[in-house]
């Protein structure tokens, strides 16, 4: 069973800057999709940044792009969200997904996409 860890949330101000990461493990073979989305209170859940593991060809929602960069590194089985410039509204539960399924390529910013979830890390931006 595959497993992912995030960490590296926390509390910052206007501004700041924050570095995620997501450790995979007990994967049966290489993931093809990797990638965070959060949710905020009353909010449904939003794809945020996700990679596509193997070109490392990365998307991003409108809301963070020049501000937050998805990255790997394929040797510690980590993916990883610097996230610069928060804002208030970036405030919310920050999850990791993967997927083994090359379909997951078609539609790589839908959660529908995604078969493994990390527990979530919370990120907090005060203004």
């Amino acid at each position: 069973q595959g497993q992912l860890v995030e960490s590296g949330g926390g509390s910052v101000q206007t501004g700041g800057s924050l570095r995620l990461s997501c450790a995979a493990s007990k994967f049966p073979y290489r993931r093809y999709c990797a990638g965070w989305f959060r949710q905020a209170p009353g909010k449904e859940r939003e794809a945020v940044a996700t990679i596509n593991v193997f070109t490392y060809h990365d998307y991003y929602a409108d809301s963070v792009k020049g501000r937050f960069t998805i990255s790997q590194d394929s040797a510690r089985n980590t993916v990883y969200l610097q996230m610069n410039s928060l804002r208030p509204e970036d405030t919310a539960m920050y999850y990791c997904a993967a997927d083994l399924r090359s379909s997951c390529l078609t539609q790589i910013m839908s959660s529908s996409s995604y078969d493994y979830w990390g527990q979530g890390t919370q990120v907090t931006v005060s203004s």
